[in-house]
C-alpha cells in the first residue's frame, strides 16, 4: 500500500466515523477479521483501527456533544472485548480448516472407496479412490446412475439389502460384480450401513476383492481336486484289496485245509507251512496299507471293550513263537503280578504289540526277546506300559527321532537286507496317539532296544461268555446254509471247510441266483459275497429283506466278503445283512460264524 493511499485513508476515518458512527466502523473491521483473514486485507485493516483508536483531535457528534477523545477509552475497551472474540474465531476456524485438510487428505489416499448417499439415491460424497478401483473419474463416476455398473439381478439384491438398514444399525456386506471403465469386470466387496443421526444418509465402504476371489476359486479348485485324489484312492485301495484278498482266501484257506489233513508227511507239511506264512506276510502288507490309510483320513475308530492285558501278552509272544525259534531267539513273558483287565481297544493294542515283536524278531540275529507288561493303578483306572526287549541291532541315535515316521526304517540298507514296508511303527504312534498315550524306543547300537508304549484307561471286569457262542460247530451240525459266491475256487473252497461238520451246502454264483433260491427254499444261514456280477451282494440282501418281510421271516445273512473298509461294513449292515467276515477267511472264524448264526436261526 502506497504512502499517498495510506494518508488518504488516515484523513479519512475520522470523517467517515462521524457519518456513520465509529461503532459502524468498528463493526465493519471486525467482520472483516472474521469472515476473511486473507493477508491482503490486513494493511487496511491495521491502519483504520489505528486510527480510530490513536486519533487524538476531539470532535463533536451530532447534538450529543461528545469529544472522541473521551470516546477513546470506550472505544479501545469495546475493541479488546470483540479482539477476545476475533481470536477465538480465527482458532476455532483455523481447527475446522486443519480438520477439514485431514479428512481430505484421508478421504484421497483411501485404497476403499468410501460413498455418502441422501435417503433420496443421490450420491452425496465419493472418495477418489473411485478411480483406482474402476477406472472411472471423480466427476465421471458423480454423473453415473447408481446401476450403470451393475447387473440388474445385483442391483436388486443390493437394494433389498439397503431397505432392511435401520439408523445405526450392524452394517451388511455383499459380494457382487461391478464394471470398470475399460470394459472388464472386478469383484467388490460393499459394506452398507445407515447413520445413526437420524439424517437417513446411507455410508457405503467398497473394495476390489477381485484377487481374493481368484484365490477362493483357486482353493475350492484345489479342494475339489483334492477330494477326488483321496476318493480316487480310496477307489484303489478298495479295489486293491478286493483283488488281493480274494486269491489269497483260497490260498491259505486251502493251506489252512492241507495242513489238517492226516495224509501229509513232514516234508509236505513243512512245504504248505511255507505258503501260509508267506501268504500271511502278504495279508499283513495290505492290512498295513489300509490301517494306515484309515489313520491318516482319520476314520479309524477305536472299539474299548474290557480285555485281560496278561493274556495280550502272552498270545502275541505265541504268535511270533514260530519265527523267532526258527531264528533261535528265546522269547519271555514278563508279566508284572496284579495286572487286572482294562477297558481299552484290546486288539488294536496287541497289534502295536504284534508290530513291536515282529521287528524284534527280524531284527535280531541271536538272544533273546522279552514281552514286559506292568500296570500303576490309580483309584478306578490304570496306566498300562508294555515293552518288547530285544538283544538285536540296537538304532543308532541320528535314526531315533525318525523311526516312527511312514515308510520310514533306520536306513536304506535296513530295508535291503531285512524287507518291510516301513508302515508298522507310524501305524503303531497314531494308535497310541488316538488312546491319548505315549509311544517310544529306547536303544543302544550294536547292544539292542526296547519299544515300549503307555496307555490310561478305566479298570474293567471280563464278561463270561456263553458256552452257546464261543462252542466250536458240533460234527453232525444240522445246518442249511445257502452260499452266494461268483468265484468258483471260493466255493469249493467254503463247501471243504464246512463238509466234515455236516453242513449242508448249496451254492448260487450271482445275486439275482441267491435270491431266487431263498424264495424256493429254506435255508438256516445264507453266505453272501458282495462284489459279484448281474447283482451285487447288497442289492440281493435288500431284496430278500423285503421278500422276508412280507412273511414275518428274517434269516440270518453274514458278509462273506474282501470288502473290509470301515465305511464297506456298514454298507453291509446298512443293507440288512447281521455280520461280517472278511476275506481271507479263516476255518475258525467261518465255524464260530456259522455255529452262532446258525444256532440262533433254531432257536428261533
Amino acid at each position: 500500500m502506497s504512502p499517498a493511499i495510506r494518508a488518504r485513508i488516515a484523513r479519512a476515518v475520522p470523517t467517515v466515523c462521524l457519518i456513520v458512527g465509529v461503532a459502524m466502523v468498528l463493526d465493519f473491521v471486525i467482520d472483516i477479521l472474521l469472515l476473511d483473514n486473507r493477508p491482503a486485507y490486513a494493511p487496511l485493516t491495521t491502519l483504520v483501527m489505528s486510527t480510530i483508536i490513536a486519533a487524538p483531535l476531539a470532535y463533536w457528534v451530532g447534538s450529543q456533544n461528545i469529544r472522541l477523545e473521551e470516546m477513546h477509552a470506550d472505544l479501545k475497551a469495546s475493541l479488546d472485548a470483540k479482539q477476545g472474540a476475533i481470536e477465538e474465531a480465527q482458532a476455532a476456524l483455523a481447527k475446522y480448516r486443519e480438520v477439514d485438510r485431514l479428512y481430505r487428505l484421508l478421504g484421497d489416499n483411501l485404497t476403499d472407496h468410501v460413498a455418502l448417499w441422501s435417503p433420496q439415491g443421490e450420491r452425496l460424497y465419493s472418495s477418489p479412490s473411485i478411480e483406482r478401483i474402476t477406472g472411472y473419474t471423480l466427476e465421471e463416476f458423480m454423473a453415473l446412475p447408481p446401476q450403470a455398473l451393475v447387473s440388474d439381478a445385483d442391483f436388486k439384491w443390493v437394494q433389498g439389502i439397503i431397505q432392511k438398514l435401520t439408523p445405526g444399525g450392524a452394517p451388511v456386506s455383499a459380494d457382487y460384480e461391478s464394471l470398470c471403465k475399460d470394459g472388464t469386470r472386478i469383484w467388490v466387496e460393499s459394506t452398507y450401513s445407515m447413520l445413526g443421526d437420524g439424517s437417513g444418509i446411507l455410508l457405503v465402504t467398497s473394495r476390489d476383492i477381485t484377487e481374493r476371489k481368484r484365490l477362493e476359486l483357486d482353493i475350492a479348485k484345489a479342494l475339489e481336486m483334492a477330494e477326488a485324489a483321496s476318493a480316487a484312492k480310496s477307489d484303489f485301495l478298495a479295489n486293491m484289496t478286493h483283488e488281493l484278498r480274494t486269491p489269497l482266501t483260497a490260498i491259505i484257506g486251502f493251506a489252512e485245509v492241507l495242513r489238517r489233513s492226516r495224509n501229509l508227511n513232514k516234508t509236505a507239511t513243512r512245504q504248505i507251512g511255507h505258503i501260509l506264512d508267506a501268504s500271511n506276510t502278504l495279508l499283513s502288507v495290505v492290512n498295513d496299507v489300509l490301517d494306515f490309510s484309515r489313520l491318516e483320513a482319520g476314520g479309524l475308530e477305536l472299539d474299548p471293550a474290557p480285555f485281560d492285558p496278561a493274556a495280550m501278552a502272552s498270545s502275541c509272544a505265541g504268535l511270533v513263537a514260530e519265527r523267532a525259534e526258527a531264528k533261535g531267539l528265546e522269547i519271555h513273558v514278563r508279566t508284572a503280578r496284579g495286572v487286572k483287565p482294562m477297558d481299552l481297544d484290546g486288539p488294536r493294542l496287541s497289534q502295536v504289540l504284534l508290530n513291536f515283536l515282529s521287528n524284534a524278531v527280524k531284527f535280531t540275529p541271536h538272544g533273546s526277546i522279552t514281552v514286559a507288561l506292568r500296570q500303576t493303578i490309580e483309584g478306578h483306572e490304570a496306566v498300562l506300559r508294555g515293552e518288547v526287549i530285544d538283544t538285536g541291532i540296537g538304532i543308532a541315535p541320528e535314526h531315533r527321532e525318525n523311526i516312527f515316521d511312514r515308510f520310514s526304517q533306520a536306513d536304506a540298507a535296513v530295508s535291503r537286507r531285512f524287507g518291510g514296508t516301513g508302515l508298522g511303527l507310524a501305524i503303531s504312534r497314531r494308535i497310541i496317539e488316538r488312546m491319548d498315550g505315549r509311544i517310544g524306543v529306547d536303544s543302544v547300537e550294536g547292544q539292542g532296544s526296547t519299544f515300549w508304549f503307555e496307555v490310561r484307561g478305566p479298570l474293567a471286569e471280563l464278561p463270561t461268555q456263553e458256552a452257546q457262542e464261543t462252542s466250536p460247530l458240533a460234527a453232525d451240525a444240522d445246518v442249511r446254509l445257502l452260499l452266494v459266491e461268483d468265484n468258483a475256487v471260493n466255493r469249493e473252497l467254503i463247501c471243504t471247510m464246512l463238509e466234515p461238520f455236516g453242513v449242508a451246502v448249496e451254492t448260487a454264483n450271482d445275486g439275482v441266483a441267491g435270491v431266487e433260491a431263498m424264495r424256493q427254499g429254506q435255508y438256516d444261514l445264507v453266505l453272501m459275497d458282495v462284489q459279484m456280477p448281474v447283482m451285487d451282494g447288497l442289492t440281493a440282501t435288500r431284496e430278500i429283506r423285503a421278500w422276508e418281510g412280507a412273511r414275518g421271516a428274517s434269516t440270518p445273512i453274514i458278509a462273506m466278503t474282501a470288502n473290509v473298509l470301515p465305511e464297506q461294513v456298514a454298507n453291509c449292515l446298512a443293507a440288512g445283512m447281521d455280520d461280517h467276515l472278511g476275506k481271507p477267511i479263516s476255518p475258525s472264524k467261518l465255524l464260530e460264524a456259522v455255529a452262532r448264526w446258525a444256532g440262533r436261526s433254531h432257536a428261533a
